[in-house]
């Protein structure tokens, strides 16, 4: 079902400097560091504007996936990339974070078609990757309306940039906080 000539029409390199704006501005807003997971779901045929699963482009979803990458890395934050539906919605992790949680692994290897462009990159890009189906993680990056809540642990909550599009793909951040426990007599802060 790809369509390539579609990503051609984009600007890749613009993209790139875009989302590289966008996930910094995320990063710092909602206070993600070191030992946090960031849950990524992209359609990439959203972001080169057709409807999602419609029309995958490979050179944009190993644009994100290197993006994202390269700055999670320095902030010692690990990257689950959500599939599709076609995996359930299973993540691509690197074996040793879904061993550190005791993640049960599932068999599959995503491609573009079944699985998403971005997960399929993302795949071929960790150093040693694996699928699992659940996670909690701290916060995520949903781009193309992916559908990642499953994923973030409670509570979620949106964080508004100024920038919510990406190609042609909606765009929405969110990190978690605690829940509040305890009714009218707790306390939350000290």
């Amino acid at each position: 079902m790809s369509q390539p000539g579609v990503y051609k029409q984009l600007d890749i390199d613009a993209m790139k400097n875009q989302l590289t704006l966008m996930v910094t501005d995320f990063l710092s807003q909602a206070g993600v560091g070191a030992g946090d997971i960031l849950v990524l779901g992209c359609s990439t045929s959203e972001i080169c504007g057709t409807a999602i699963g419609k029309g995958f482009s490979q050179a944009v979803g190993d644009m994100v996936i290197d993006t994202v990458l390269s700055l999670l890395k320095d902030g010692q934050i690990s990257l689950a990339v959500q599939c599709c539906e076609h995996l359930n919605r299973a993540l691509v992790v690197e074996k040793e974070l879904a061993l550190a949680n005791g993640w049960e692994i599932v068999a599959a290897v995503p491609m573009p078609e079944a699985g998403g462009a971005a997960a399929a990159a993302a795949f071929r890009k960790f150093t040693d990757p694996v699928l699992v189906e659940h996670i909690s993680a701290s916060c995520g990056i949903d781009i193309g309306d992916t559908f990642i809540g499953m994923h973030i642990r409670h509570v979620v909550v949106p964080v508004r940039l100024a920038e919510q599009t990406l190609g042609s793909a909606h765009v929405t951040f969110a990190k978690s906080r605690p829940k509040y426990i305890g009714g009218a007599r707790a306390c939350y802060q000290l």
